[in-house]
């Protein structure tokens, strides 16, 4: 990160205010070149920013980023996707991903420079190949329904009719807790716990293991450890590379290509530099400098 602030302190008095941004697209522009592969990079500054701000997380309004992002790309050359998000919506998340995969034919590789939480983690499944450091996490794909994790709302209730099961005389303590769940919001949990399952086991059976005898039961492992209440325990639970490795996802590791690793982390200090200063909800570009930066607004 200090080599990336010396840099942008020495291009501003060439570039003034737009020196971060001419830094940001050089070292951009420069992963691509060693790659040879389309980049795009996604940052959202839910970090450095009010976390109840919608426009942090993944939304619909994502997509006409990205077509913007992939204008004059050369499909062919696959889809390199620098990732760094708490989640988002479930629907948003999959029609991001069924566009990308139409568009690279799912030649689709994630890179993880830090975080790729939730549905950010949805998107990883979708990918040929997750790149991850050791400083890098997934987590749990949990849906969020109205910001309150599905699995936990279930979890609850089990845990609720365990007890009372065993003593009807909790029944009172349990009430007042279960109070603030109402039925549809209990069907939209199961609903959407379900979807998620769905499409994230059909993503990785189609594009991470394709051509693999034994994707679907690949599959059907990891989205069961990666959705399992018992196993993730909280909806922000971190799984770094080894665990990642372990529960059997197609993970590389950035260290085994100190270059690689180098031009990697350059862009992410790059946008992390930008980010800190808390205006930013979102960002998307490309390796060709196009894309977009939503602001936050006061």
């Amino acid at each position: 990160m200090n080599d990336i602030i010396r840099e942008i302190q020495h291009e501003a008095g060439t570039h003034g205010d737009a020196a971060q941004d001419v830094v940001r697209r050089k070292h951009l522009a420069l992963l691509a070149a060693h790659t040879g592969r389309n980049t795009i990079a996604y940052y959202s500054g839910w970090l450095t920013s009010n976390p109840n701000n919608p426009h942090l997380s993944v939304n619909d309004v994502d997509k006409n980023a990205f077509m913007a992002a992939v204008n004059g790309f050369d499909f062919s050359k696959g889809l390199d996707l620098i990732l760094h998000t708490p989640g988002g919506d479930i629907g948003a998340t999959e029609s991001l991903v069924d566009y990308l995969h139409q568009l690279f034919d799912k030649d689709i590789r994630v890179i993880v420079p830090q975080l790729a939480m939730s549905a950010g983690t949805m998107i990883a499944c979708a990918a040929r190949e997750i790149i991850m450091g050791k400083q890098s996490s997934l987590g749990p794909i949990d849906p969020q329904i109205r910001g309150i994790p599905a699995i936990g709302v279930l979890a609850e209730l089990d845990k609720a009719a365990k007890d009372i099961s065993e003593d009807p005389h909790k029944i009172e303590i349990w009430r007042v807790i279960l109070n603030k769940y109402n039925p549809t919001l209990i069907v939209s949990c199961e609903q959407a716990i379900e979807w998620a399952k769905e499409f994230v086991g059909s993503w990785l059976t189609s594009t991470m293991f394709s051509g693999d005898a034994d994707a679907e039961e690949k599959a059907a492992k990891i989205v069961s450890l990666l959705s399992d209440f018992d196993h993730t325990r909280n909806h922000g639970r971190h799984f770094n590379i080894n665990k990642c490795k372990e529960i059997g996802l197609n993970v590389t590791a950035m260290e085994e290509d100190n270059h690689f690793q180098d031009l990697i982390l350059s862009v992410h200090h790059c946008y992390m530099f930008v980010l800190d200063g808390g205006r930013i909800a979102k960002m998307v570009e490309n390796d060709k400098g196009l894309g977009q930066i939503r602001i936050i607004t006061p």
